[in-house]
């Protein structure tokens, strides 16, 4: 049985500001997603992808279709899930590395890390060890992981959201850009973790727009220019 099950799902944008003006972005969308495999969703820039990912993540709502996930012993539409049933999957199913860190004030890098296994039920010092762990295979020099990631670079804040992102056991993972402003080295970490994960049976959808690390770890790729609509209509660039 898949892990995620994406069925003809639809998705457009409202512009309140312009007369409700509806651009439409994805229509008829259909894809699996199975233990242990890495599926990419594949297409130019403004296709969609990431519009996708919300999707599945609950954050985008979907007009049409179903988004179907293994959460437990039981089977959840993401499409219909009220937000009690989303904040569960997300703990426990669902885990999502954004393309941007979300900075917390005053919170230290290695809490940053620790915090999803912590609101699991892991103990503090199991988590900090692990979130650690993580941080060193990502080559983050242990003088930082006691500061709040606020003031780092671009690819050391990326590389804390990675450690994030995978410090967690979810049954399906969700990866938008993960190698963005990573130079080769840190590349290389992030595909041995994917590689990781589905050992470990993790079903994983991602976006890889480097080419290297999307050949590396794609079981199959879903074209999503396919089904975008956001290229036939021109006022779809303000979405």
């Amino acid at each position: 049985m898949a892990v995620l099950n994406v069925t003809n799902i639809g998705k457009q944008f409202v512009m309140h500001l312009r007369g409700g003006i509806r651009i439409p972005v994805i229509s008829d969308l259909s894809f699996r997603v199975a233990k242990g495999e890495c599926v990419v969703l594949n297409g130019p820039s403004g296709a969609g992808k990431s519009s996708v990912l919300k999707m599945i993540y609950g954050t985008y709502g979907t007009e049409m279709g179903h988004i179907v996930v293994e959460h437990g012993e039981t089977a959840i539409d993401i499409a219909t899930a009220d937000p009690m049933t989303m904040k569960q999957v997300r703990r426990r199913t669902i885990g999502y590395v954004s393309q941007f860190l979300r900075v917390v004030p005053r919170v230290s890098a290695r809490d940053l890390v620790a915090e999803p296994l912590i609101a699991n039920g892991v103990g503090s010092r199991a988590a900090a060890e692990r979130a650690e762990t993580l941080l060193l295979r990502l080559n983050v020099p242990d003088s930082l992981w006691g500061l709040p990631p606020a003031t780092f670079s671009g690819g050391e804040q990326q590389r804390i959201n990675i450690a994030r992102g995978f410090i967690t056991d979810h049954p399906l993972l969700l990866l938008d850009e993960p190698s963005a402003s990573l130079d080769a080295r840190n590349r290389q970490v992030v595909i041995d973790l994917i590689r990781e994960k589905k050992e470990a049976g993790v079903a994983i959808l991602g976006i890889f727009h480097d080419p290297d690390v999307r050949d590396a770890v794609a079981d199959r790729l879903v074209n999503v220019a396919a089904f975008s609509l956001r290229n036939r209509h021109p006022e779809s660039a303000v979405a």
